[in-house]
């Protein structure tokens, strides 16, 4: 079996030869740490770890076939620049404070879009689905390259709240869809609308395995929003979404949430989707056993691997991969690092994690 085939036949619970070995990244720090540990970056992070080709290489840049973001009209710039941190504006027109030590989020100070009509017809300039600058020359003959390819195609295929909450801010996008719901709808019909518009010709020409739904919509004590806001805003056009991307060949649609996304999980599989990621373990307590228990073989998952597990040594890496062995013989599950991998990982303790995990499931 190739890459492609393997990832089909465990989603659709067919016998398979053997699982992937992937991970989901590592921290800017990590990659530092495992530079100075000897990592031979030449060869790639995969090949040198001696894991498989990285599925999402080419997805958050739909592989160089469209530009989907927001286009703005003028670059950011650096407003304050002292020795830990810069002020900047974006091209987006945020204003973030940027730490030059260690990877954090950014302190928002300004947002991009405010919770106005006003603001909002602006900032939607720069979603131009016929902006020429969409579509690079030559992206035809890209995709035909694309298309023969034996590793698995991802796209990124969406983002209905993870897009707006970074342009809004999570306090203006939670306030928003009670101080003007019919603003809150067009943003999200918006977003829906573009992804469906600029991806439809790329679809065409390209036979993308997995859509890929950016959200990160909950935290640690649970969902951003209610199951409720949910089915009255989002349910429709998450619908129609997975509906275009199954009726153009796609195979799999994926949503991808961090933290507590319990109260959400019936949501998603009403909408259609097929497959939760990352499944974060952590002080969430995710369990992809029984998650399945639970759903049942309706859910689909990848993820569920306890990040922090890894630098604890093998006895604790095989005892939390052997608790997964019946769900993976099961199918519909692909166990990886549940979130990026943190600088308290040394790079052979990495190397240690990827052979254990073949040791389990067979390579």
């Amino acid at each position: 079996m190739n890459q492609r085939e393997r990832f089909h036949a465990i989603m659709d619970y067919r016998s398979f030869d053997r699982l992937p070995v992937w991970y989901f990244g590592q921290w800017r720090e990590t990659m530092a740490r495992w530079r100075q540990e000897g990592l031979d970056e030449s060869v790639g992070i995969p090949a040198a770890t001696g894991m498989d080709p990285d599925w999402e290489q080419g997805m958050w840049g739909h592989h160089g076939l469209v530009r989907v973001g927001p286009i703005p009209e003028s670059p950011g710039e650096v407003l304050e620049d002292t020795d830990d941190w810069q002020v900047v504006r974006t091209a987006l027109g945020a204003v973030q404070r940027v730490g030059k030590h260690g990877s954090s989020i950014p302190e928002h100070l300004e947002e991009a879009l405010k919770p106005t009509r006003e603001s909002w017809d602006v900032f939607k300039r720069m979603l131009d689905p016929d902006d020429p600058r969409r579509r690079p020359a030559g992206w035809e003959a890209k995709a035909a390259e694309l298309a023969k390819r034996e590793e698995p195609i991802v796209m990124l295929g969406g983002s209905l709240f993870g897009w707006p909450r970074e342009w809004l801010g999570l306090k203006a996008i939670s306030y928003l869809s009670y101080d003007d719901p019919e603003l809150y709808q067009e943003i999200i019909e918006t977003v829906a609308d573009h992804f469906m518009r600029l991806l439809g010709p790329v679809l065409e020409r390209v036979p993308v395995d997995l859509a890929y739904f950016f959200e990160d919509c909950c935290g640690r004590n649970g969902p951003l929003f209610s199951p409720t806001t949910y089915r009255a805003f989002y349910d429709q056009h998450y619908r129609r979404m997975v509906e275009f991307y199954h009726g153009h060949g796609v195979r799999w649609v994926l949503l991808d949430s961090d933290g507590k996304t319990d109260p959400l999980i019936p949501c998603w599989l009403e909408s259609g989707i097929d497959i939760l990621f990352p499944i974060e373990v952590g002080v969430w307590q995710a369990d992809p056993v029984a998650l399945r228990q639970q759903y049942g073989k309706s859910l689909r998952m990848m993820g569920g691997v306890d990040k922090h597990i890894i630098p604890r040594g093998e006895a604790a890496i095989r005892a939390h991969l052997e608790r997964l062995r019946p769900l993976v013989e099961e199918g519909g599950f692909i166990p990886l690092p549940d979130h990026r991998i943190p600088p308290s990982c040394s790079l052979d303790q990495f190397r240690e994690y990827v052979r254990v995990f073949q040791d389990v499931f067979g390579r």
